[in-house]
Formats: structure tokens, sequence, C-alpha cells
């Protein structure tokens, strides 16, 4: 069969945890249909059916380290894979039955932020910080949790932890504690967290069985949380050994009924022994049997809470330095980038785009902002930013684009990432515009290739004769042309670093994404399969595709502030919604999140314009105020009228009119499209102005310009806004188009 074929088979098995072939064919109709049709496909199906629950090879233990004081050899048999290490071939089960130690020896990602973060703030603030002394009782630190400001802080990240944490409102140590061992499937299910939150907030009156059992559970107010409460209510009261204990703890933990029922028995005869009633005992017993299934292992949730602690109060008082070091960690996951990035943005942190000046390889701190590393530039590989840091370290900074192109090696830095640079606003801190340094590529690889030239022969330049205090330069004459449109730089950006930096698409919709989406793209991974969701975002690609009956459909990839995510949208959603299924089109999805190879995509019910949600104003640049241009404009406007006010901009008179509200139109509709037919794309531009600015009031100030005199019907002179002390000639180059 071909693999195509058998990839689609495939991946019509739910992804669900222990799902069998044969429920699969139960639960799919399009699966079952194919398994009673298609021969050779019931033929596969057959085939796995028979081997399913086979080992399908010599499974590792990621972590997993046996120790013993022999050699292994002496106790069990091993196995030597030809790519990869020593392993037994025991499972961990009889490993243990055995009794060997079996450690597991796990790498923290987030121990390397915190390393970073500490030598960030010593260079950046001269703060010998010690991790390890900080005060565990920082109250503003805890507030900051109780506000569900948990991003990037280790082990609270999830949005389900988030509300949690605003519930709960952790005040001491203890509380982050149990929060790590609460956040499982069991106790979520059981409802341990809704009663822990009511027994801490005094909602529900904490109550204990026995009052021995207060001391042992005060502090997670009266719930059975952790393994070693089992082992102490197991000694306390019933009077048993601590490997007796340990043996019940295990027996409960694994739901091992046989070892539990003998057990039962010791420990009503113990706790009678010490004045416990007989029924109570059994009560408790029973209690503890329940939770001791979701019981966590306190010293290893302890261990994980200082660490979550840590990176919390490193985020509360050290913000700049805390969010370098975790966009370092994950400079090579674009999601999680946009994530951190709109984070820091948030917090009022800028982060600035890769500086040759200023950036080193990974993400540093410039003053109170966050610069962006050279590392994250495509085509722009190690060598190259090394080559750059190297020159910055022994001649000084770059003065000039010329400058840089003089000191590097075109073996390094050639055409692609000269390119790669400009693109991203690498240059921008030299004063020269991206679309004049575009221009100047050959010219500054010429001058780059002479100068090597140079070196490579032993000639001595001007610049190496004259003293450190002369100012001698080299320079590049740079064409004299416009800047790139802002919505090109932004794709540049996007096309270099993976996402944008000095702007997004979405920035004015920010509020209203806030108010209508239930979810973002970092956060869909932590919804049950078939969540319903409503996302918003901007459409980055489209696939048109049909199914096997012709039928169109498309698969979409739809960008929010935190990331990416596939939308499929099928047949009848999609003629449906033709209108609005356009590439850079901001939309409004509601739909379901389908988990699919491990990954979460949006099966779309519906989508919208997320437009219609804005304020807007349509922007036009017409020649001048006796152009025969005007009569065709103002018969569009009138046959879409709306709320969305319309401005007229005269280039040879240089004045803006407003027009009457006669002429206000609906940008919700197919408006913007005929006139960019009859102007031309460039003529025509949409100012969205999100709910937040809609509402601000303008102060009272200058007039830009005295009236002018109506177009046949086009009302209402223009009387614009200013800032105090900004020329009229200022303000217009700002509204052209």
């Amino acid at each position: 069969m071909p693999y195509g074929e058998v990839d689609r088979v495939a991946k019509l098995v739910p992804m669900e945890l222990h799902i069998t072939i044969e429920k699969a064919l139960s639960t799919t109709p399009e699966l079952n249909e194919l398994y009673d049709q298609k021969a050779d496909i019931k033929k596969l199906i057959d085939t796995a059916i028979a081997l399913e629950g086979m080992p399908r090879h010599a499974s590792t233990h990621a972590a997993g380290v046996v120790i013993t004081k022999d050699p292994l050899t002496h106790y069990l048999p091993l196995y030597k894979a030809s790519d990869g290490p020593v392993t037994t071939q025991f499972p961990m089960g009889t490993v243990e039955e055995l009794g060997l130690l079996k450690m597991d020896l796990l790498g923290l990602r987030t121990l390397t932020v915190i390393s970073d973060a500490v030598r960030m703030i010593r260079e950046n603030t001269g703060t010998e910080l010690d991790i390890g002394m900080i005060p565990i009782d920082h109250q503003p630190t805890y507030e900051m949790l109780g506000r569900g400001e948990a991003t990037g802080v280790f082990q609270l990240e999830s949005s389900g932890m988030k509300a949690i944490l605003r519930d709960l409102k952790p005040g001491v140590f203890g509380d982050i504690v149990a929060l790590v061992a609460l956040y499982r499937p069991g106790p979520l299910q059981s409802g341990m967290v809704t009663d822990f939150i009511k027994n801490k907030h005094g909602i529900s009156k904490t109550k204990y069985l026995h009052p021995k059992l207060e001391p042992i559970l005060k502090d997670t107010y009266g719930v059975i949380l952790y393994q070693e409460q089992v082992m102490r209510i197991s000694s306390d009261l019933a009077g048993f050994s601590l490997g007796e204990a340990d043996l019940l703890r295990r027996a409960m933990g694994k739901k091992k009924p046989e070892i539990i029922a003998g057990l039962r028995s010791q420990f009503v005869e113990g706790a009678g022994k010490n004045g416990v009633n007989e029924s109570i005992a059994g009560e408790i017993f029973d209690l503890m049997e329940k939770f001791a299934g979701y019981g966590f292992n306190k010293s290893h949730s302890a261990a994980y809470a200082l660490v979550t602690y840590q990176t919390a109060y490193l985020k509360k008082n050290y913000p700049v330095e805390f969010m370098a070091a975790i966009l370092t960690s994950v400079k090579d996951n674009t999601d999680k980038l946009s994530s951190y990035i709109e984070e820091s943005r948030r917090m009022n942190i800028e982060v600035l785009p890769p500086d040759v000046n200023e950036s080193g390889e990974s993400f540093t701190v410039a003053g109170d902002k966050i610069r962006f590393g050279l590392a994250a530039v495509k085509n722009v590989g190690l060598g190259a930013v090394e080559a750059i840091i190297r020159a910055r370290r022994q001649e000084g900074q770059f003065a000039s684009f010329a400058d840089f192109c003089r000191r590097m090696d075109t073996r390094v830095v050639n055409r692609r990432v000269l390119e790669s640079l400009i693109k991203c606003g690498a240059f921008d801190s030299l004063g020269d515009r991206r679309a004049q340094l575009m221009g100047a590529v050959d010219a500054g690889l010429g001058l780059a290739q002479q100068s090597q030239r140079d070196r490579a022969n032993g000639q001595m330049s001007l610049l190496d004769l004259m003293d450190e205090s002369e100012s001698v330069s080299v320079s590049l004459t740079l064409p004299e042309v416009e800047e790139f449109p802002k919505e090109e730089m932004l794709a540049m950006e996007k096309e270099t670093l993976g996402l944008y930096i000095s702007g997004h698409p979405l920035a004015a919709y920010r509020g209203v994404l806030n108010r209508l989406a239930t979810v973002t793209t970092a956060e869909l991974a932590e919804l049950p399969d078939d969540s319903e969701v409503v996302l918003g975002g901007l459409i980055s690609g489209i696939k048109k595709v049909s199914t096997r009956k012709g039928d169109a459909m498309a698969i979409l990839t739809v960008e929010d502030l935190t990331g990416t995510v596939e939308v499929v949208v099928y047949p009848r959603p999609y003629q449906k919604n033709l209108l609005v299924i356009r590439a850079d089109e901001v939309v409004l999805i509601k739909g379901r999140a389908k988990e699919n190879s491990e990954e979460k995509k949006i099966i779309a019910d519906e989508l919208s314009s997320l437009d219609v949600y804005l304020g807007g104003e349509l922007h036009l640049k017409i020649d001048s105020l006796q152009s025969q241009l005007l009569d065709h404009v103002k018969m569009v406007l009138s046959n879409f009228q709306g709320d969305a006010p319309v401005y007229l901009h005269f280039v040879q008179e240089k004045k803006v009119i407003k027009a009457g509200a006669e002429f206000h139109v609906d940008l919700s509709g197919p408006v913007v499209a005929r006139l960019e037919e009859m102007m031309g794309h460039a003529r025509v531009k949409v100012k969205r102005i999100a709910e937040e600015e809609s509402l601000k009031t303008t102060p009272a100030d200058t007039i830009l310009h005295e009236p002018v005199v109506p177009q046949d019907g086009l009302e209402q002179p223009h009387v614009s806004r200013r800032k105090a002390g900004t020329s009229a000639a200022e303000f217009f180059s700002i509204l052209e188009l």
C-alpha cells in the first residue's frame, strides 16, 4: 500500500489515551466505512489488530538510572542497542521488586533561566543576588501570583493553573507546595482543589474526623494531599512502623486491593489501642484510601515549589532580566517567543529588534528594555554573529553601514546575512532607512571585498595611520529612496525573525480580542479534545483543497498575538464564510479544538471579520479638489452608508476634509474593495480604532488649517486636532497615505 494511504488511515484513529483499534472502528464512522468497503484497508486493519499490544521495541526510560552495590550483571540481564545506552532487560516493576535502587535524573530548562537571570542582574545592576537566600515571604510576589500573572513562572503557566491561582490567592510558601501537588487530573476531578480553596478562605469549615488528624492535615486545610500524610496518619494513629506505613502508601497509590485489605484490619486494631473509635478508624482508613491514589510526594512538590517561587520572585523584582532569560531559553520556538514577547509588552517591557551595536548572541538587557539576539535572525549563522561581536569588541561600535562592511569578512557576512540584518532592523540605530540600505547591498559587499583584499595584501589604509582621536571614516553613497511602507517592514521582520517586533497587524485589535476570544493559540494545547473555542487572529496562510466528492474546503494558518494554529474549514462553513477567507484578513473563529498528531487544531464552524467589532476611519488620497474622481467616490460612499467617518486627503492643496455624515460608510461591507478597484490599493487606507481608543476624548487643541470650501455635497471641513507645537505640515505628513 502507498505510504500516503496508510498514513491517512492511521490519522483516522483518534489520539486518545488507551485507544484500541476496535474502539476506533466503533467511534469513527469514516474508518469503519473504509474497513467495510475496501479489502486492502480491511486487511491492513486486521493485521494491525493481530499485532496490537505486542512489544514494538525495547524501550528506554529517558532519565531512569539503576544503581547497585556490585556489577549490574550480578542482579539482572542487560541489553545493548546498536545506537543506545546499556539498559536492563527487566521492566521497571521487576527492578523495584528485586530491591534495586532506581533514580530519575531530570534536567530543568528553568534552572538555566534562573542562572541566566542572576547573571544578567549582576551585569545590569551590579547586584550579586544569591537565589538561595531570597526572602520566602515576599508578599508582592504572592500578590502577583494571586492575580494570575504567572506567564513564565515554573509550573504555573497554564490557563487552568492561573485560574486556580486567582481563586486560591496563595499567601505562604506552603500554598505553592500544595498547588504543585493539586494541579493533576486526580485531585482536579475528585473535588480536592475546590475543598482546599474553600477551607483555606473559610468558606467551608475545616473538619477533622479525629483531633489527632489536625496537626497532620492543618497545613493542607484538612485535605489529605501528600503521601507523607498517609504515612504519618498510619504511624501516629495506628502505630505503624515507618516501613509498614510506606508499604500502605505504595499499596494505596498503586491500588493493590489484596495488600490494602490485609492492612486495614491492622490499622483499625492499632488505632483502637491508641484510643480511636473503631468506626472512626474505619472512616479514616477509607478516606486515606480514597485520596492516597491522588497523593503526591511532598518532598518532590516542595523542591518544585521552591523553583516556582524563585522564578516568581525574579519576575516580580527583576522583570527585565527575567524575561530576557526566559526569551533566550525558547529562542528556537517561535510560538513560545511570541507568547513571551506579548507578556513582556503587557508588563510594559519593550522588546527591541536586533542591533549590530547592542545585541549579543541571545537576548540581552538594554536599560529597561530587552534587545533581540543576533542568533535569532534567519540566515545569520553563529559564525557571522561571532564575527560581528568580535569586531565590536576589538575596534568599538560600528559608526555607519560602510564602517560595518569595511570591518566584515564576506566569507562570513555575505549577501544573505547582510540583507537579513537590514530587513530585521539591525542597522536602524545607525540612522539610515532600510530601503536605502537594501539599495546599497552591492556597494557594501564591494567595499567589504576591497577591504578584505587590502588586509590580505598587508596594505595599511588611511584609517590605520590616523590617531584614534582623529575623525576619519569611510563612507558609501546611499540611494535617495523613500522608506518601505510600515506593512512591508513588518513583513520583513516576520520573514527574518519569525515574528513581528516593531509592531503587529493585530495591535489595534488587542482590546477586542481580550473581550471576545475565549482562548489564545498558546492556551489551545491545554484544552480537552472537542472543547468549544472562540479565537481571533490573522489569516497568514490559505491552502485550498477538495474532498473526495470534489467539494472545496480550506486549511488556514491563523496567527494571534501568542502564536499560530491550523484551522480546518470544511465545505459547508467554507462556502458560508467565503468572503472573509482571504490572506491577511483578521477574523474571529468559532469552532472546536481537535487533537491530531499531538497538535491541537481548530475545526471551524463559523468565521467573521473582526473589523465589524472595531471602530474605524476610511482615508482616501485624491490628487486635488478639482479631480473628476470625486463624483465616482461620492457615488460609492453613498451606496455603503454606515458609521465610519471618511477623510479625503487632497495632495496638491495639502488639505484634509472630513466628509459629511451622509457619506460615512459601513466598513464591514465591500466598500473598501470597490474603492481599491477604482482608485488603486495605495490610495485607500482603513485606520482601525480599538474600543479603548475610540472611547478616549481628544483635548481641544490647535486647528490644523482653515476650513475649505466643500465640493458638491462633501461637507464638514475636517477640523483635526494635534499636539501643541506640531506644525500643520508635519501633521499632514502623518495623515498622508
